[in-house]
């Protein structure tokens, strides 16, 4: 049967052959079209959510090609991996009625897509604005009830504390013990918030793997009111310190003129038991010399003369003297 153009005319060759590519084109780009509303390409990183009118039929979560109904059967993505939310900046009271501003972030993932769909309606918005007011009544909770030097001592979850060793004088040296640093494991600020997050899990098809606290500070009212106080405590363990010294100065001067006092002494008795002994040998000498008559002369003849000496110093001195005198003995050659 031969075919004609719209004017009458016949259908040529050419003509039915432009015909035929234009169909082909129309049919695969149908075909291709019913693919791609068919094949469903699932990533490591994600789960897929295949609804029909709706509602959640299966979940793939395996990574892979799969097939659904075109037309009838929609696609919902969840993703897999680590999702992380950066809460705003609240403010939060302590237990000692001290305002702290607390800028923190959580880690969290979807463990149950049905769940996550269900409550949440699969979507991550709907998901952080509950984590956000999880986390916030978590992290009041936890605050309120700790002071403000306990909830910055929690802060990384160690507490270095300083143990102070005694010091003592031994022989005029002061013997002082190094201090010895000790690190003690607490709990941290993050475990104390967690321990608040207990039911997210089983309600919404999530889990918060942690949450970790990005920056601790004070309203800028405050600020000036905790400088000055720990300017204080500075000033206090400073002044500690100082009594302690000069305590430990008090000792080492205590002990120094101890000793001194000790060494002096010892020094006199020592002294006084040199002269005792020189006096005593002097008196010796004299005893031997004046025992023997041959040295009794000599020595009797050198004493006249110092008495001699002794009694002639000055200008115009005259001397009377007894024939029985040592001293006229002496000019008279009687010696």
């Amino acid at each position: 049967m031969e075919r004609f153009n719209s004017d009458g005319s016949p259908i040529g060759k050419k003509e039915k052959k432009k015909v035929g590519k234009s169909l082909l084109i129309i049919l695969v780009v149908i075909l291709l079209f019913g693919l791609a509303n068919t094949c469903i390409v699932t990533r490591q990183n994600e789960y897929k959510l295949i609804r029909q009118f709706g509602r959640v039929q299966r979940i793939i979560t395996e990574p892979g090609i799969s097939v659904k109904i075109p037309f009838v059967e929609t696609i919902d993505v969840v993703p897999k991996d680590m999702q992380i939310y950066d809460l705003p900046a609240s403010d939060v009271i302590t237990s000692d009625k001290k305002t702290m501003i607390v800028d923190s972030y959580v880690l969290w993932k979807v463990i149950d897509p049905l769940k996550f769909a269900q409550t949440l309606s699969g979507s991550i918005g709907n998901a952080e604005s509950r984590i956000d007011t999880i986390v916030y009544n978590a992290t009041k909770n936890t605050i309120s009830n700790m002071t403000q030097d306990a909830v910055i001592l929690s802060r990384d979850g160690k507490m270095t504390i300083t143990e102070p060793q005694e010091s003592d004088v031994v022989n005029n040296d002061l013997n002082l013990q190094e201090e010895k640093n000790v690190v003690v494991e607490i709990k941290s600020l993050t475990e104390e918030i967690m321990t608040q997050i207990n039911h997210i899990e089983n309600q919404y098809g999530i889990e918060i793997v942690t949450v970790d606290v990005k920056k601790l500070d004070l309203p800028d009212d405050n600020k000036q009111a905790v400088y000055t106080r720990m300017i204080s405590e500075r000033e206090n363990i400073a002044a500690q310190y100082t009594a302690e010294g000069q305590s430990q100065a008090k000792m080492i001067e205590n002990t120094t003129d101890k000793e001194v006092s000790i060494m002096i002494s010892n020094a006199e008795a020592q002294a006084e038991a040199t002269v005792a002994e020189g006096e005593a040998e002097y008196m010796r000498i004299l005893s031997d010399a004046y025992s023997d008559p041959a040295k009794s002369d000599f020595y009797s003849f050198v004493r006249s003369l110092d008495a001699l000496e002794g009694s002639m110093s000055g200008d115009d001195n005259t001397i009377i003297l007894s024939d029985d005198s040592p001293i006229a003995q002496i000019f008279q050659g009687n010696y």
